[in-house]
C-alpha cells in the first residue's frame, strides 16, 4: 500500500529546506538537487510543489511574509507606542527564531529577485499608522512624524545585519535596545 503524504507538511518540508541551503549557499549558487537532498526527497518530488528554483525563492519569502503578517496582527489593543513596541519585539523575535529565512533576506537585498518593495511599503505603513495615531494620543515628541516609519524598520533591519555577520551579537538581546530608540526615544 503506498505511503499517504501530507501535502502541505511536505511543502512545509521542502521550504524549510529551501531556506536552509539558499541561507548557507545563496540563492544564485543553489540548485533544486540541493533544496531536494537538504529535504531528504527526490528532486522529482520538489517539482511537484515547485515549478523552478524562483518558486521555491518567492515560496520563501511568503512563507516568512506570512509569519510577519501574523506579527503584525497581533499587535493588540491599546496606545500606539505600546503597539509599537510589541511590533519592534515581536519582529526581533521572529528574525532571531527563524535565522535562515533572515539569511535569505539578506541575500536577495544584495540581489532582489522578487519585488521586494511592496512588503517594505506596507511594513512602513502599519508603522506609520502606528505614529500617526501616538500623534494623536499626544505620546510623541515634537518633530517625530510618520516619515520616521523608514528610519524605525532601518533600525531593525540594520541589527539583523549586525547579527548574521558577527555570531557574538545576538538579535535577542537587541530587543531592548531597539525598543530603548525606537519607542521611548520619540515618546513626548
Amino acid at each position: 500500500m503506498p505511503k499517504m503524504v501530507d501535502k502541505a507538511a511536505r511543502r512545509e518540508q521542502i521550504l524549510d529546506a529551501a531556506a536552509k541551503v539558499f541561507a548557507r549557499k545563496g540563492f544564485a549558487a543553489s540548485r533544486i538537487e540541493d533544496v531536494a537532498a537538504a529535504a531528504g526527497i527526490a528532486k522529482g518530488s520538489v517539482y511537484l510543489y515547485f515549478g523552478s528554483r524562483d518558486e521555491l525563492l518567492t515560496g520563501v519569502f511568503d512563507s516568512y511574509a506570512a509569519r510577519s503578517a501574523e506579527t503584525l496582527a497581533d499587535l493588540g489593543d491599546g496606545h500606539a507606542l505600546d503597539q509599537l513596541e510589541r511590533l519592534v519585539r515581536g519582529t526581533v523575535e521572529l528574525l532571531a527564531a527563524h535565522p535562515d529565512h533572515a539569511r535569505v533576506l539578506l541575500d536577495v537585498w544584495a540581489n532582489p529577485p522578487l519585488d521586494m518593495t511592496a512588503m517594505y511599503r506596507d511594513y512602513r505603513a502599519i508603522i506609520a499608522e502606528l505614529l500617526t495615531r501616538a500623534r494623536a494620543e499626544g505620546a510623541l515628541r515634537a518633530g517625530i512624524d510618520s516619515a520616521h516609519a523608514a528610519v524605525i524598520v532601518g533600525a531593525i533591519e540594520g541589527c539583523l545585519i549586525q547579527t548574521l555577520l558577527d555570531p557574538e551579537l545576538d538579535l535577542n538581546d537587541l530587543a531592548t535596545p531597539l525598543v530603548q530608540l525606537c519607542v521611548e526615544g520619540i515618546r513626548g
